[in-house]
């Protein structure tokens, strides 16, 4: 299974039309918020409606520039994942949007708490079914990174992911954790197995990820590709 993965899209609809050729070799498109451009939350119905129309299949969370309200449109358009967990082809997907808290300026800014929240949904089916297996077939979006070496860097002496963030992936050991939000950190790595990717901001540098995944005789799923690229 492939997946498209972006982020950041900040308005610049543009950068869409340049990926036609992705979109239509992507089995699932993956989007890790910031619809809008900073501090013009309007512009964010746009740039959802162009990307809608690209695919049709879109598991999506909102970016820190984002409007919380603006969680509706996602619903209306049946893409969000936020505080949710969806099952598709054998995998599932579990969302949480909004960015930590540091300037208090942008739309949507939460407390490392509140964002880990969002994936209680998750943790209380793993609880109520008796089977952690679920995590093996777990991919996580999330508009904050993680704490880690490469996805949260703003440069190499400033890292702005969440240190909760981290220490949940390493307990939970999902197949693979999409972010954003840190346009700097664009890359792949392994937080335990876990497989983080950071697709780069699509708005500001063109840039975007793959994910590719299949599964294992035993009935998870493997993390078989994945790698960074740019629009030409």
């Amino acid at each position: 299974m492939k997946f498209l993965v972006i982020s950041d899209l900040h308005a610049v609809n543009s950068q869409l039309e340049k990926l036609d050729a992705q979109f239509k070799e992507a089995d699932a498109v993956l989007f890790a918020g910031d619809f809008a451009e900073c501090f013009k939350p309007e512009t964010g119905r746009e740039a959802l409606d162009k990307l809608c129309k690209k695919h049709e299949t879109i598991f999506a969370v909102l970016g820190n520039c984002d409007n919380e309200d603006f969680l509706e449109d996602l619903d209306d358009q049946d893409v969000n994942v936020e505080k949710s967990l969806v099952f598709h082809e054998g995998l599932a997907i579990a969302g949480s949007g909004g960015g930590s808290k540091f300037t208090g300026k942008t739309e949507f800014e939460r407390t490392e708490e509140e964002i880990l929240s969002d994936f209680d949904i998750v943790n209380n089916s793993v609880e109520q079914s008796g089977d952690s297996s679920l995590w093996k077939n777990l991919i996580l979006i999330c508009h904050n990174p993680p704490k880690a070496q490469i996805v949260d860097a703003v440069n190499p002496e400033l890292h702005a992911g969440s240190q909760l963030f981290t220490d949940f992936i390493m307990e939970k050991q999902p197949l693979a954790v999409i972010c954003g939000h840190i346009h700097e950190g664009v890359g792949v790595e392994k937080l335990g197995e876990t497989t983080v990717i950071n697709p780069g901001s699509l708005g500001e540098k063109g840039s975007y990820a793959w994910l590719e995944v299949e599964k294992s005789d035993d009935g998870t799923f493997k993390v078989t590709k994945a790698e960074i690229s740019t629009a030409q």
